[in-house]
């Protein structure tokens, strides 16, 4: 006689009592979004086991979702959580997974990302301190959500070594088609897709809400649009065979992310622009295609300004006359064109001239614009000066030495003879010597869902640099 338990495996009855378990689950669930929930539990499940399946899938999966999908409609933090998070929480286990694969070398950028991370961590003890436990647990999500972005540089330049061709395409389309949901959004006024900071434009025939795309604010959209235009100008001063991607979908993503940075009516993402372009001609000055280049650019930046004025000819205008206006009475009349910056920046050196022993450690990350301990709750808009006044000089420093580390290790990969780590250093560099001139006006580290989109081209450079010898 044969015993019928031989003829299944014990690891079968297993997955029939959990199968039939979870039947009973959620046939006795009474409510529908319990019953909702459950059923996702499976498909969830399958997400994870792909995702974990390659050491790269994770990359992908966040990428895509960062860039494509809303916050959900979940009252927790500004907007929301975010639905790439869970990707990042795979990418970890990713990392647990292929740890013996790891191969971390020691040099200035990755020291300069660690200590930056460290130091931020560090002022959650001062946030609790100072502004209570409350506080303190906003400061450690928003550490985290920075570390993201770090842990993404981390994992690809040191552990991934996937080709990156096919990611660049991919990531490009992705920006793309989220640039065109920021234009679609914009012209339409379609309802936020959960909370969304309050930034309008006022014209003649009324008032908009400024293109944000399914970011937060309309600041991020226009730093993402800046990042892939940045691209497009270095991939047209190459010659064709190095473009990541085509050269039609090159001048289709430049009408789109010229669009999208008008709508976001974001002036100094087009400052960050205009240096980074500045930065390229002069890197670039004596092999340059300057005729081909600046064509090709202009054709797309001019087609989507035209494209925009054709559907929403007075935001065009309105954009270009606050641009222009900018430029033309900045000294006489600074304290407007900066928004109201000037005297944020004086309440924050007035509390540092009153409190100098806060210059030391600072009094929390990420505190000012939601505590009132300095006397009321400031947003800072400025990078530099919100670093010194929330993690002290040390925290100031560990910027300035994380921004050097960065335009250093792309400007070698730029000169290496290696194409790939020529155009991805270049792309870098450029870009990031904007970053460093609109750090004056913006608090761009709070960008967690773009910054892990910088850190990965990042990681590429230093990846792409690593293997090619200097010219």
């Amino acid at each position: 006689m044969i015993e019928a338990r031989r003829l299944l495996p014990p690891h079968g009855i297993l997955i029939s009592l959990a199968i039939g378990g979870y039947a009973a689950v959620l046939a006795s669930s009474q409510s529908l979004s319990s019953r909702a929930a459950l059923a996702g539990v499976p498909l969830l499940a399958i997400v994870a086991f792909w995702t974990l399946a390659a050491p790269h899938r994770w990359i992908a999966g966040f990428m895509a979702s960062a860039l494509l999908l809303p916050p959900l409609p979940i009252a927790l933090g500004n907007s929301g959580p975010h639905p790439s998070l869970l990707f990042a929480a795979l990418g970890i286990l990713a990392g647990a997974l292929y740890i013996r694969a790891w191969r971390i070398a020691v040099g200035r950028l990755p020291l300069a990302l660690v200590c930056l991370f460290c130091i931020l961590l560090g002022s959650v003890a001062f946030a609790a301190l100072y502004s209570g436990p409350a506080i303190a647990l906003q400061t450690l999500a928003r550490v985290l959500l920075f570390g993201i972005g770090v842990y993404v540089f981390f994992y690809v330049a040191y552990l991934c070594r996937d080709d990156h061709p096919p990611a660049v395409r991919l990531m490009f389309w992705a920006a793309m088609a989220s640039a065109a949901i920021a234009c679609v959004d914009f012209y339409y006024q379609l309802p936020a897709p959960a909370g969304f900071g309050p930034q309008f434009i006022w014209t003649a025939t009324g008032y908009y809400r400024r293109a944000q795309g399914i970011f937060y604010e309309a600041s991020t959209l226009g730093n993402l649009c800046v990042f892939f235009l940045v691209m497009i100008a270095v991939a047209f001063s190459r010659r064709p065979k190095l473009m990541p991607v085509s050269r039609p979908v090159l001048v289709l993503g430049g009408v789109l992310f010229s669009a999208a940075l008008i709508f976001s009516y974001s002036r100094a993402s087009i400052v960050n622009l205009v240096v980074a372009l500045a930065a390229l001609g002069w890197l670039d000055r004596r092999s340059i295609h300057w005729r081909r280049a600046l064509s090709l650019l202009g054709i797309s930046i001019t087609a989507g300004a035209a494209a925009s004025y054709y559907f929403l000819p007075q935001i065009v205008e309105s954009s270009w006359q606050r641009l222009s206006g900018s430029a033309i009475y900045l000294f006489d009349y600074g304290e407007a064109v900066f928004s109201g910056r000037f005297e944020s920046w004086r309440t924050l050196l007035r509390f540092l001239n009153e409190h100098p022993w806060h210059a030391v450690f600072g009094i929390g990350y990420k505190t000012l614009p939601y505590s009132d301990y300095i006397g009321q709750s400031v947003i800072g808009d400025n990078m530099y000066l919100s670093m010194l006044i929330e993690t002290g000089v040390i925290g100031l420093a560990a910027l300035i030495w994380f921004n050097v580390a960065i335009l250093l290790a792309s400007r070698r990969a730029a000169r290496q003879a290696n194409p790939k780590a020529s155009f991805f250093g270049t792309w870098m560099f450029c870009f990031w010597l904007g970053q460093c001139v609109q750090m004056l006006s913006a608090d761009l580290l709070t960008y967690w869902r773009v910054l892990p989109v910088y850190f990965l081209v990042l990681a590429w450079t230093v990846r792409e640099s690593a293997t090619a010898p200097a010219q």
